[in-house]
């Protein structure tokens, strides 16, 4: 009898790879991509840039972990005069934190803001020049101002709300604000 069940399991399978032009491959292929379609294999993804992906809010009965973002009420849209007035930078300024906050500013800022924080960097050249981050129009700007900046973008500058977490933008910050004490432009 379980011979008879194998035989006929076989017979399908052959039968049913026999009606396809590729055989066995074409018979794998339909069988592991039915619900994936053509995006199953890793060499064929769209890949999705942090910049173009909307950032959405949290649940409204989750509580938060790391500290709140000012959101507008009703909206997923940051309130900026809220940022700049009620964000305060709760990473303790330490080596640890300035070496993180230069660490993720020459992986994520360099490529538009350049070495320098002058607005020189590679992509720049492209596009309208970022903000000198040493100059005098930074350096008034909040703490809170600068983190929704980084998290949340503004008129030219893309959210990176997705690719920084709210820890790696305060160390972000810390490591402004010391490049600004240390060469103020």
């Amino acid at each position: 009898m379980l011979k008879l069940g194998l035989v006929g399991v076989v017979a399908v399978s052959l039968a049913a790879g026999a009606g396809l032009k590729g055989g066995c491959r074409d018979l794998t292929r339909s069988l592991l991509h039915l619900t994936y379609g053509h995006y199953r294999d890793m060499r064929q993804t769209v890949v999705l840039m942090p910049q173009k992906v909307v950032t959405r809010a949290p649940d409204t009965l989750s509580v938060p972990m790391t500290g709140a973002d000012v959101l507008r009420p009703g909206t997923f849209e940051l309130d900026r005069v809220a940022a700049t007035a009620s964000l305060h930078n709760p990473v303790a300024l330490d080596d640890s934190a300035l070496a993180r906050g230069e660490r993720i500013f020459t992986e994520i800022c360099t490529p538009c803001h350049g070495q320098s924080m002058a607005g020189d960097g590679p992509v720049a050249a492209s596009f309208l020049p970022p903000p000198d981050l040493l100059g005098a129009t930074t350096r008034g700007r909040s703490d809170g101002y600068i983190y929704s900046y980084i998290r949340f973008g503004g008129a030219v500058m893309p959210k990176y709300g997705q690719t920084v977490t709210a820890t790696e933008a305060w160390y972000v910050v810390h490591y402004l604000r010391q490049r600004q004490k240390a060469n103020p432009r």
